[in-house]
């Protein structure tokens, strides 16, 4: 059987790369923790922005509605002052 023995300055290397490993480990947690955030303020802004859009949507079809009324309405007040000329 052979006993395989470390050096200190073997120990202490290795001992070095775990604490590296660990701050690494925790940067890498802390950027994702902050890129959920990001990412969950971006869906809410998504949303938000999607739920103004529907509502411009609305207005538009509506303002489209609007002028196809107007329109319309114009027309019979023409017809009837047309009509209301040929009584004069």
């Amino acid at each position: 059987m052979s006993s395989s023995t470390i050096s200190v300055d073997e120990f202490q290397a290795l001992e070095q790369k775990v604490l590296q490993t660990v701050e690494l480990i925790k940067k890498e947690r802390e950027a994702r923790a902050v890129a959920e955030s990001e990412r969950d303020a971006a869906r809410t802004e998504a949303a938000s922005l999607r739920e103004k859009l529907a509502t411009a949507s609305g207005a538009q079809a509506e303002v489209e509605s609007l002028n196809r009324e107007r329109e319309a309405v114009k027309l019979r007040v023409e017809k009837m002052l047309a009509q209301m000329d040929e009584l004069l």
